[in-house]
């Protein structure tokens, strides 16, 4: 069956956005134009793809079929067209990354700025969430995760820092109160400030030295979403509620301001930086070419 390829993606657009007149704007397009394409593309393949009220446009069971079906092809045909249409001295277009939010907060401020003054051409787009996600059904052209979440098949390279801490801190005036814990068991008399994961887990505390290796399960008086809520551990260690684990970075300012102090840093453990990740297909997007050559051309500097 012969299909349109601006119909396809017409519908593609319209289904991502939840709306004609959300994707219309997206897409420099009009409304009725979409409409027409999807109408088209419905007449032809006999079956209804989107079901349309009011109030929303959503993907019927066949629509979200197709969807998930078109969406990395189509990301296919865009490479294409961006290895053909652009020279590698000055790639331009889109490039969309999904990170969590400890990489947007952590890594990316050191690598985004140059890399888009350097090819000011690319349009950067950043999706940051703790969720597990399948980059290529969400429409992105790569990832960032670390090495225990990363997507089965996918290309790995290095990008920011290669090693990283967990640490732990509380404020002066809750340690005072509390006391100063010398050995990680200590921590059971203490209040913790913890997270939790979308997928519901809440991450255990790990402490090492000297080849032992103690785990606490935390629990405590506050819990928060990690991701957007995480500030508020820190908030509410600075405040005196309790004892926070976090990155070490992220921390990091808290320590130097006197806010907050280190806890038991002898024992803090250390893990492997992240990992910018992407499908293993034969012809990568010209954007993401570049970001990649970026990357590994800024950690090969001294």
């Amino acid at each position: 069956m012969k299909v349109d390829l601006g119909d396809l993606n017409g519908f593609v657009a319209v289904a991502r956005a939840g709306g004609f007149r959300d994707a219309a704007r997206t897409g420099g397009v009009s409304a009725s134009s979409l409409s027409e394409a999807v109408r088209r593309l419905e007449t032809q393949l006999g079956v209804r793809l989107l079901n349309r009220t009011t109030r929303s446009v959503v993907p019927t069971e066949a629509g979200q079929r197709l969807l998930e079906r078109l969406t990395p092809a189509l990301s296919e045909v865009e490479a294409a067209l961006d290895v053909v249409s652009h020279t590698h001295d000055r790639p331009a277009g889109t490039l969309k990354l999904n990170a969590p939010v400890s990489a947007a907060r952590l890594v990316l401020p050191a690598i985004v700025p140059p890399f888009l003054a350097a090819y000011p051409d690319i349009r950067l787009e950043v999706i940051a969430e703790e969720s597990f996600v399948d980059v290529v059904a969400a429409g992105c052209d790569a990832g960032i995760r670390y090495d225990e979440r990363l997507e089965q098949d996918m290309i790995a390279v290095p990008i920011g820092p290669r090693l990283q801490r967990a640490a732990v801190g509380a404020s002066p005036a809750y340690l005072d109160k509390y006391g100063r814990p010398e050995h990680p068991r200590d921590l059971l008399n203490h209040r913790y400030l913890r997270g939790r994961f979308p997928s519901g887990a809440t991450p255990t505390w790990k402490f090492e030295r000297d080849g032992e290796v103690v785990q606490v399960e935390p629990t405590g008086p506050l819990i928060v979403s990690i991701g957007g809520a995480t500030d508020l551990l820190v908030d509410a260690a600075i405040a005196g509620t309790g004892i926070v684990a976090l990155f070490e970075d992220w921390l990091r300012p808290h320590f130097n301001s006197g806010a907050l102090e280190p806890v038991l840093e002898p024992w803090w453990q250390q893990f492997s930086g992240p990992f910018l990740y992407y499908p293993g297909r034969r012809l990568v997007p010209a954007p993401l070419r570049a970001f990649i050559d970026f990357i590994k051309a800024t950690a090969a500097r001294p």
